[in-house]
């Protein structure tokens, strides 16, 4: 059985890490390299504003769903008929938030049309990850792992056909067609996770059942506010760059902005991955009450050397990647933006130990103050950096706002676990954080072709991490193992 969970975590990690930053840095870069900064700038822009809104789709119901199905099977029938009728209440909730802020902070027109599109992907999208929920609760965790990345592939071959293949003029395509994709991808996919559904509910019984909604929502609402208020500090950058320039610079710097992102966004699903293994585990020892201490340790250290070699490398090579990636471009303020960035993707990443352990422990109170001080800070420093230094404020703020939210979750989690990592842990950090940057900065000075010199840094930075015990063999497999025996339970 722990072969037969082994084969399932690799399967989900393998087909995300294989398809996701495929798309992200493939098919997605491609597309802002031929519909240009300025109309890719005013999707990105509309797409996380409607984002930010997402959590009204779902009001937690989805977790909700995961859970009570997985432990009463029998309930599949009622509950998939009773949650969607909730589901299609709060799309129309959605829709009437979405258009009256947008028509309030000043959309109109081509940027309305826009939002209704990319707001009726964001409800398919909310739709195919309820259905999914029933899925992985009925423990077909391949055919869960195989739908998560679905609509991507879908979106590759649509994509590729329509930039490639030549059947279709290159100069026909523009920000709609990529738009108009996505919403065939996830149709596709939304029929064929409902088909997979239905063959286990049997005959459906449709009734309305507004106190079984209800009794949802209110045990959702804790968790809802907080992802709300996470969305709005995570995502607002872009938003908030459109609105604030002038007109003529607004859109075209939020597509500079996009380009750095794009590096930011993959390794941030990598991360996000790696958070998902451990909120069962979290759970599963805070519910025995066992120690900690060992896990939390464990955990941090391998985040933070993942994350820390990510960024390390990023910041003395975004110029090259920059140039890689947007061939046609002047690059010089998105690598200066991307170095920024790299700095927000740690901190965001040591969030994903510490807030899931908060979360798994049931502290959503401390996070929501949290999360509602960092959309303070977020909106205020925005206002104050945008307007002088445009996307590279936006940046500043972003790392800012990480950075402060980090460090306040993990004191959080110190004092409510009573953690200790101990001196010898920071003094092995620290090391290693000094000897990565000085290897990397030297890989840099050789005279060697750009690829050959990044090479030799990633190879040299990964054996410094073990060298300093910040990786540990045994470390990583014990956390596996004990991934692997949790999910079992």
């Amino acid at each position: 059985m722990n072969k037969k969970f082994l084969k399932n975590i690799i399967f989900l990690l393998f087909i995300n890490l294989l398809i996701k930053p495929f798309w992200i840095l493939g098919v997605d870069r491609a597309v802002q390299n031929l519909v240009g900064d300025t109309s890719y700038g005013l999707y990105l822009a509309i797409s996380q504003f409607s984002y930010l809104f997402y959590i009204l789709l779902d009001l937690g119901l989805t977790n909700f769903n995961n859970r009570n199905i997985a432990q009463n099977n029998q309930l599949l029938s009622k509950h998939f008929v009773g949650i969607s009728q909730a589901k299609i209440l709060l799309t129309i909730l959605y829709f009437l938030v979405i258009f009256i802020i947008g028509w309030l902070i000043g959309y109109r027109g081509e940027q309305l049309k826009l939002l209704a599109i990319v707001g009726f992907n964001q409800v398919l999208l909310s739709f195919i990850l309820y259905v999914r929920s029933n899925i992985s609760a009925l423990l077909l965790f391949k055919t869960d792992s195989i739908l998560s990345v679905l609509d991507r592939v879908l979106m590759i071959l649509i994509c590729s056909f329509l930039l490639w293949s030549g059947f279709v003029p290159r100069a026909d395509f523009n920000i709609y067609s990529y738009i108009y994709a996505q919403t065939v991808s996830y149709v596709i996919t939304l029929i064929i996770a409902v088909a997979i559904v239905l063959r286990h509910t049997g005959k459906l019984t449709i009734r309305i059942n507004i106190p079984f909604v209800i009794m949802i929502i209110k045990k959702s609402l804790p968790y809802a506010l907080l992802v709300l208020l996470m969305s709005f500090y995570n995502r607002l950058e872009p938003v908030l760059i459109e609105r604030i320039l002038p007109d003529d610079i607004a859109a075209s710097q939020a597509g500079v902005y996009a380009r750095a992102w794009r590096l930011f966004d993959a390794g941030n699903n990598i991360s996000y991955l790696f958070s998902v293994i451990l909120l069962p585990l979290f759970a599963a020892i805070i519910k025995e009450k066992e120690d900690l201490q060992g896990l939390v340790k464990q955990s941090f250290s391998i985040m933070l050397s993942m994350t820390c070699i990510i960024a390390v490398l990023c910041i003395f090579y975004s110029h090259n990647f920059m140039e890689i990636m947007y061939p046609e471009q002047n690059n010089e303020e998105a690598s200066t933006i991307l170095k920024i960035l790299m700095g927000s993707f740690v901190s965001i990443s040591v969030t994903y130990i510490f807030g899931t352990l908060l979360t798994a422990n049931g502290n959503l109170k401390y996070l929501n103050i949290v999360a509602a001080c960092g959309v303070v800070i977020n909106i205020s420093l925005n206002f104050l950096f945008i307007p002088h230094f445009k996307a590279v404020g936006a940046a500043f703020t972003s790392l800012s706002v990480q950075f402060i939210t980090c460090v306040i979750q993990f004191l959080i989690a110190k004092k409510v676990f009573n953690l200790r990592l101990g001196g010898g842990f920071w003094i092995r950090l620290f090391i290693f954080l000094a000897a990565i940057s000085a290897i990397t900065y030297l890989s840099t000075t050789l005279t060697l072709n750009w690829w050959a010199s990044f090479g030799i840094a990633a190879g040299a930075c990964v054996i410094i991490a073990f060298v300093t015990k910040m990786l540990d063999y045994k470390e990583i497999k014990d956390l596996l193992l004990s991934s692997m025996q949790n999910l079992k339970k």
